[in-house]
């Protein structure tokens, strides 16, 4: 995580008064719809830079400045609020977490013995009124002296039930924001609507709860995250939850009914040190990649009301809490460009060209477009401002189109009429377009992947020699080379005896690898290295695989309903291919598996069994030799699941030297970490 980001510097009074206006604009369009001219690490650099200037430069400190106060003062609202709804201070890494703590502690006169950890939700505060235990309104935060009523909204909003379990009159805040399933079926309603469609979940949440009349219903989450009872009531209730510990208070609400993050891989924690609460962050971060809803920080505060009530309240937020914000995952650029790529498959794919934007730590240029139904559901034209996503190791992709700054100059994205690759006809029957000639079109792709030292395993076939014997007519796909003879290869310019010689040994040695590598090497769509590894340990013989129907083929992890079917049609199309590779002599058998009975798990008795297993570094000892593939391989022999990220799921890394962020990820995860020696010798038995 990153201590203390940049922030915009201001050269002049009219630099400045220019970032207050920009500030503003951006606050009012963010708090009203979820639109904005500039994304939310843009947006908070341009702050970071206001303030800067105005420590320099107090005499300059314009009215209108989005400082010190709520929303940036862009927001007012016709609905006062009870008890002030405020923002939060923000800090930027654990050097200024630090600072902060020790001038709290300051404020206090003591040390702060309990901290409460939760996600900070990505989303826009609501406060949620009962009366008897009856929802009655819902009121956005605004300036947080008064908001807007969005009562409207009353059950629409998933986790904000309609009656609390105990008749009491309270109102509870939280946050509303749509999951990604809701945002993807808002997407879609809207793009039936009227062919356009959400830039991101928490544009799509607010332009959802501000709509008085649409034609369609989008869901809504709410997130529960604290209580506020009525100012003037004395009762024994009102009392206890003004004197309970915040953690205390979430049990409370979530008894009620309500929904609160305490169910997620996020839940609130109560932490007794400054260390503990760090782990928290980290351990948060981590989790973040895979939450089915969006967190942009973590919130840090007091969890006891005599911390709460001595430290107190600045003019725009509490003095004892502080939101951590986390590097920003979403960034809005310009699409410049669209390339059509085909693939070794002959699938045709097209990739976003971005104006280069920092995105989680790298500068991204390229994204991920899928297909033309993808970008005809997203309505994208070239020059269109973008949204690019990117959570964790995942590649960057075009979220959606900013519609609202647009400028007219925008054209349609030319989508081609003829295979990119080589001119012959689309197959647009799916909506990943394929070219007629499907992997004929690239074929020397297809053959230099599968001859590659992680399938096949072929020396001394570099792409210039496998494109002399495709233009000699010698070969027309991979299982051609199992079929090549000396006196062919002697007739190629530059193939002497001994390199033809080695040539044959080669590829004579590769009729013995395993199924998992010979069906690698087939490049079967919808399958990679790791899944046909798992496809040949269930099967164990290629003749079971090719007998399984779409059902079967389902019962291999991680292989869907909607993936299923297109193994079972890749594989019929394959037949002849793989036909002439049992011709050659082609092993199709997988080492040591076997096909698993009726109801039985595949995987039991075995060592790994069940772990998803990490692997970093430099491998030492009995690993040294091995590829990372092979290491991979040798973990799902053992039962294993090979991944490279380390996250909440992760059972196992194996440390080599150098290992780096993956490590230090794995400690604050508390997960297993062992030697490349260690993990040798529990899995001895499979090296």
């Amino acid at each position: 995580m990153t201590e203390t980001p940049p922030f915009t510097v201001l050269a002049d009074d009219t630099a400045y008064a220019e970032a207050v206006q920009l500030a503003v604009d951006s606050a009012a369009a963010y708090y009203a719809d979820g639109t904005s001219t500039i994304d939310d690490d843009a947006y908070d650099r341009l702050v970071r830079g206001i303030q800067a200037y105005e420590e320099a430069h107090p005499e300059a400190v314009l009215p209108s400045s989005p400082t010190g106060k709520v929303a940036a003062g862009a927001v007012v609202g016709d609905v006062p609020h009870t008890v002030p709804m405020l923002s939060l201070d923000n800090v930027f890494g654990a050097e200024q977490l630090a600072d902060w703590v020790a001038g709290l502690e300051r404020r206090i006169g003591r040390p702060v013995t309990a901290w409460s950890v939760e996600p900070k939700l990505d989303g826009l505060a609501i406060s949620a009124r009962y009366r008897h235990g009856r929802l009655t309104q819902l009121v956005t935060r605004g300036d947080g002296t008064a908001g807007e009523d969005v009562s409207h909204a009353i059950g629409t909003v998933v986790g904000l039930p309609d009656r609390l379990a105990d008749a009491v009159t309270v109102e509870l805040r939280g946050e509303v924001m749509m999951t990604t399933s809701q945002f993807e079926e808002a997407c879609a309603k809207r793009q039936a609507h009227d062919g356009t469609t959400f830039a991101n979940p928490r544009s799509a949440a607010a332009g959802t709860l501000r709509t008085r009349e649409r034609p369609y219903v989008c869901e809504l989450t709410f997130f529960g995250y604290g209580v506020v009872p009525p100012p003037d009531d004395d009762s024994e209730l009102a009392t206890r939850l003004r004197e309970l510990p915040h953690s205390e208070i979430m049990r409370w609400v979530a008894a009620q009914g309500v929904q609160t993050t305490a169910a997620t891989p996020v839940a609130g924690i109560v932490a007794e040190t400054l260390e503990r609460v760090q782990e928290r962050i980290g351990e948060i971060a981590a989790t973040r990649p895979e939450l089915p809803f969006g967190i942009d920080g973590i919130v840090i505060k007091c969890d006891l009301a005599a911390d709460q009530a001595e430290a107190g309240f600045s003019s725009r937020a509490p003095r004892w809490a502080i939101a951590y914000k986390l590097p920003a995952t979403e960034k809005i650029t310009k699409l410049i460009g669209v390339e059509w790529n085909t693939g070794r498959t002959g699938v045709i794919a097209p990739r976003a060209v971005l104006e280069p934007v920092k995105l989680d730590g790298s500068t991204v240029t390229y994204a991920t477009l899928h297909n033309v139904a993808d970008i005809t559901r997203r309505g994208l034209m070239l020059g269109d401002s973008v949204t690019v996503y990117k959570a964790g190791d995942v590649i960057p992709r075009v979220e959606a189109p900013v519609v609202h700054l647009r400028t007219g100059d925008e054209q349609p994205i030319p989508i081609p009429q003829v295979c990119p690759a080589c001119g012959d006809a689309i197959d647009r029957s799916q909506e990943r377009w394929r070219c007629v000639r499907g992997r004929g079109c690239q074929a020397i792709a297809s053959i230099i992947y599968a001859v590659g030292r992680d399938q096949l395993d072929i020396e001394g076939l570099a792409e210039n020699r496998i494109k002399q014997m495709l233009d000699a007519g010698l070969i027309t796909d991979f299982a051609d080379l199992f079929f090549l003879t000396r006196e062919q290869l002697l007739d190629l310019e530059r193939m002497g005896e001994t390199s033809t010689d080695n040539l044959l040994a080669a590829i004579e040695q590769a009729k013995a690898r395993p199924l998992s590598r010979v069906f690698a090497a087939l490049g079967v769509r919808g399958t990679g290295r790791s899944m046909s590894r798992r496809i040949a340990r269930h099967f164990a013989t290629m003749d079971a695989i090719r007998a399984a129907g779409a059902e079967a083929i389902q019962q291999v992890e991680g292989i869907g309903p909607e993936k299923a079917p297109v193994v079972v049609a890749e594989l019929i199309e394959l037949a002849p291919l793989i036909d002439k590779l049992v011709q050659a002599g082609v092993n199709m058998t997988e080492p040591g598996a076997t096909p698993p009975a009726e109801g039985d798990p595949v995987l039991s008795g075995l060592p790994l069994a069940s772990m998803s297993v990490v692997v970093t570094g430099a491998m030492t000892g009995p690993l040294a030799t091995l590829s990372r593939n092979e290491v991979n391989e040798l973990i799902e022999r053992a039962g294993g699941k090979a991944s490279s990220s380390v996250s909440a799921k992760t059972s196992l890394l194996v440390a080599g030297e150098k290992a780096g962020s993956k490590r230090a990820k794995a400690e604050t995860l508390g997960v297993r970490i062992v030697s490349p020696e260690e993990f040798a010798a529990e899995v001895s038995a499979f090296l």
